[in-house]
Protein backbone atom coordinates (compact mmCIF):
# COMPACT_ATOMS: atom_id res chain seq x y z
CA UNK A 1 0.00 0.00 0.00
CA UNK A 2 1.43 3.14 -0.72
CA UNK A 3 0.93 5.97 1.54
CA UNK A 4 2.09 9.55 1.78
CA UNK A 5 2.68 11.86 5.15
CA UNK A 6 0.99 14.73 5.35
CA UNK A 7 0.89 17.20 7.79
CA UNK A 8 -3.22 17.66 10.35
CA UNK A 9 -3.35 20.52 11.51
CA UNK A 10 -6.76 20.36 14.07
CA UNK A 11 -7.81 23.78 15.12
CA UNK A 12 -10.04 22.35 17.82
CA UNK A 13 -6.80 21.38 19.63
CA UNK A 14 -4.49 23.81 18.69
CA UNK A 15 -2.37 21.17 17.56
CA UNK A 16 -0.46 19.77 14.28
CA UNK A 17 -0.11 16.31 13.52
CA UNK A 18 2.59 14.20 10.93
CA UNK A 19 0.46 11.91 9.27
CA UNK A 20 0.34 8.97 6.97
CA UNK A 21 -2.26 8.39 4.73
CA UNK A 22 -3.20 5.65 2.09
CA UNK A 23 -3.23 7.27 -1.43
CA UNK A 24 -5.60 4.73 -2.96
CA UNK A 25 -8.38 5.10 -0.17
CA UNK A 26 -10.78 7.73 -0.67
CA UNK A 27 -11.25 11.11 1.63
CA UNK A 28 -13.93 9.68 3.59
CA UNK A 29 -12.19 6.61 4.50
CA UNK A 30 -8.95 8.88 5.51
CA UNK A 31 -11.26 10.65 7.02
CA UNK A 32 -12.51 8.20 9.47
CA UNK A 33 -8.96 6.71 9.73
CA UNK A 34 -7.27 9.98 11.05
CA UNK A 35 -10.38 11.23 12.91
CA UNK A 36 -9.74 7.87 15.08
CA UNK A 37 -6.27 8.29 15.82
CA UNK A 38 -6.70 11.95 16.81
CA UNK A 39 -9.27 10.93 19.11
CA UNK A 40 -7.13 8.60 20.86
CA UNK A 41 -4.20 10.36 20.58
CA UNK A 42 -6.17 13.82 22.13
CA UNK A 43 -7.12 11.50 25.40
CA UNK A 44 -10.62 12.50 24.80
CA UNK A 45 -10.47 15.91 24.68
CA UNK A 46 -11.51 15.77 20.60
CA UNK A 47 -14.63 13.86 19.53
CA UNK A 48 -15.31 13.80 15.81
CA UNK A 49 -18.82 14.56 15.10
CA UNK A 50 -18.70 14.55 11.11
CA UNK A 51 -15.42 15.66 10.91
CA UNK A 52 -14.32 16.96 7.47
CA UNK A 53 -11.12 17.17 5.81
CA UNK A 54 -9.52 20.34 3.89
CA UNK A 55 -6.91 22.05 2.25
CA UNK A 56 -4.71 24.09 5.21
CA UNK A 57 -4.05 26.77 1.89
CA UNK A 58 -7.78 27.92 1.75
CA UNK A 59 -9.75 26.14 3.65
CA UNK A 60 -11.85 24.34 1.04
CA UNK A 61 -13.46 20.84 1.59
CA UNK A 62 -11.44 17.91 0.03
CA UNK A 63 -14.03 16.07 -2.52
CA UNK A 64 -14.65 12.85 -0.03
CA UNK A 65 -15.02 10.64 -2.71
CA UNK A 66 -11.84 11.50 -4.42
CA UNK A 67 -8.83 10.05 -3.20
CA UNK A 68 -5.08 11.47 -2.14
CA UNK A 69 -3.85 10.14 -5.34
CA UNK A 70 -6.51 12.03 -7.79
CA UNK A 71 -6.22 14.97 -5.73
CA UNK A 72 -2.69 15.39 -6.24
CA UNK A 73 -1.72 15.50 -3.01
CA UNK A 74 1.98 14.53 -2.46
CA UNK A 75 4.08 14.12 0.91
CA UNK A 76 4.35 17.51 2.92
CA UNK A 77 0.45 17.86 1.59
CA UNK A 78 -0.58 20.45 4.69
CA UNK A 79 -4.68 19.57 5.57
CA UNK A 80 -7.14 21.06 8.63
CA UNK A 81 -9.42 19.01 10.22
CA UNK A 82 -12.54 20.26 10.93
Amino acid sequence: MNEILIALYVPALSKSFDVFIPTAATMFEVSALVTSAIEKLADGLYVSNGAVLCSRDDGQPLDANATPATLNLRNGAQLLLI
